[in-house]
């Protein structure tokens, strides 16, 4: 069974940086559209950016500017570096991505576990 294993997360200073790094946790065929998205306490997942196989990159506005969402396709793994990381960043990152396991098999979505990304004022 794959899973997406997500790395990175911590606590830091507003204004400072984290990257977080997202791959499944065993080979796979191919991966189509990778995201990120985030869930603060007593709020709503949200869709904080997502990037497809070719490169093709969205942002929620709140982000712009300050993340960047990027991939390496022959590994399959989603980065999201973070910069002037403010409070209201502090979250649960989950990553998510459409797989396709292996050839012949259906595409799939798949969830990660979620990493704690806390930023102190």
């Amino acid at each position: 069974q794959v899973e997406l294993v997500e790395s990175g997360g911590g606590l830091v200073q507003a204004g400072g940086s984290l990257r977080l790094s997202c791959a499944p946790s065993g080979s796979i065929f191919s991966s189509n559209v990778m995201a990120w998205y985030r869930q603060a306490p007593g709020k709503q997942r949200e869709l904080v950016a997502s990037i497809t196989s070719g490169g093709i990159t969205t942002y929620v506005a709140s982000v712009k500017g300050r993340f960047t969402i990027s991939r390496d396709n022959a590994k399959n793994t989603v980065y999201l570096q973070m910069n002037s990381l403010k409070p209201e960043d502090t979250a649960v990152y989950y990553c998510n991505a459409d797989l396709r396991l292996r050839i012949g098999l259906p595409q799939l979505n798949y969830w990660g576990q979620g990493t704690q990304v806390t930023v102190s004022s």
